[in-house]
């Protein structure tokens, strides 16, 4: 029995559109996960530049990352037969906000941590300094307002009403004679190109008074730039490209190195994770496991460790088996004062 040219090319298309369907559901379908991996463990040195600062080195700061990506069912079959990846409920990530949202608010995070680093660094070193306000930039817009045809997250504003804005007080004193409906010019980076739009004003609760007054209904922060009264001893950081506010303690061991006397690496090569206060304490972070891999596999010899994440980090260097000692630490005083002990590498 032969089998006509039409019957053909109705299976031939029939079997098109079924490896189209299990392409799109393998490959471009989402799924409610999200997958934690080893990401990198970077030289902190080529992310900042300290001027005037001593970049002799015989050894590098290294701060490590947690990689994570949003799940489709290959990656999730493929992270079955890897044992240093982490399924998790991508809703425990984003809460109510979305990929973009979340992204920004990393990045802000970022940018206080650098902050925070060069802050701390400073006041160990003794150098004097100042903070100043540099720009609002946009966490997020209400799901239930309009706001989004105006702001997107990540934008930075610059100007209202043709004037420059620099933080958060600095608007509200200029919101305060206004009405809800007014029509503000407001000024927006975004993505690097300059736009301008016209805002409506609306009614916001103050976060501090609790009472109600006039604003542009996002969610706003304002970034601060920490600037040294001596211009030779200015910290400028270079974009990253990496969020969140874990690289504090490696930042500040790696600028602390350049502003004062000597190598505190000693020919190590030292990885390490922890946020940074200004007064120098360190803080937990999340993802410890996977970044003790990382580092292992960039061949650290040290990885300082904030106190609270001390033991999930050993049961993870002790499960892989390297050679890298793990270091405690709440202060930075402690971290420094473990470097200033070493005897240099042989």
């Amino acid at each position: 029995m032969k089998v006509s040219n039409k019957s053909r090319g109705k299976q031939g298309i029939k079997y098109l559109l079924m490896i189209t369907l299990l392409c799109y559901v393998v490959v471009y379908m989402p799924t409610p996960y999200i997958i934690y991996q080893p990401g990198s463990a970077e030289e902190v040195k080529p992310m900042l530049t300290v001027k005037g600062g001593d970049e002799t080195e015989s050894g590098t700061f290294m701060m490590t990352t947690v990689s994570a990506s949003y799940a489709n069912i290959a990656l999730l079959a493929i992270s079955s037969f890897n044992s240093n990846a982490e399924v998790d409920k991508k809703q425990s990530r984003l809460g109510d906000k979305s990929k973009k949202e979340y992204a920004a608010e990393q990045l802000f995070y970022m940018s206080n941590s650098q902050s925070s680093a060069v802050e701390a660094a400073y006041k160990k070193a003794n150098i004097p300094y100042q903070i100043l306000p540099q720009y609002l930039f946009v966490f997020s817009t209400p799901k239930d307002a309009s706001r989004g045809q105006y702001f997107q997250a990540g934008d930075k504003i610059m100007e209202v009403d043709h004037d420059p804005i620099i933080d958060q007080i600095d608007l509200a004193s200029r919101l305060k004679s206004r009405n809800v409906g007014d029509v503000i010019s407001v000024k927006l980076e975004r993505a690097g190109h300059l736009l301008e739009e016209k805002v409506p004003l609306v009614s916001i609760r103050d976060s501090e008074t609790n009472e109600m007054r006039v604003g542009f209904g996002i969610v706003i922060g304002t970034v601060q730039k920490v600037t040294a009264n001596d211009p030779s001893k200015q910290v400028e950081f270079k974009n990253t490209n990496v969020g969140g506010p874990s690289a504090g303690l490696m930042f500040t061991m790696e600028i602390y190195n350049q502003l004062t006397p000597g190598d505190l690496t000693k020919g190590f090569r030292v990885a390490g994770t922890g946020t940074i206060a200004v007064d120098g304490k360190v803080g937990p972070i999340g993802g410890v496991k996977h970044k003790i891999v990382a580092a292992d596999r960039e061949k650290a010899q040290l990885f300082f460790v904030p106190k609270d994440n001390y033991q999930e980090a050993k049961i993870k260097a002790d499960k892989i088996g390297t050679t890298m000692k793990l270091i405690p630490v709440s202060t930075l005083e402690e971290a420094l004062k473990y470097m200033e002990k070493l005897h240099t590498a042989s």
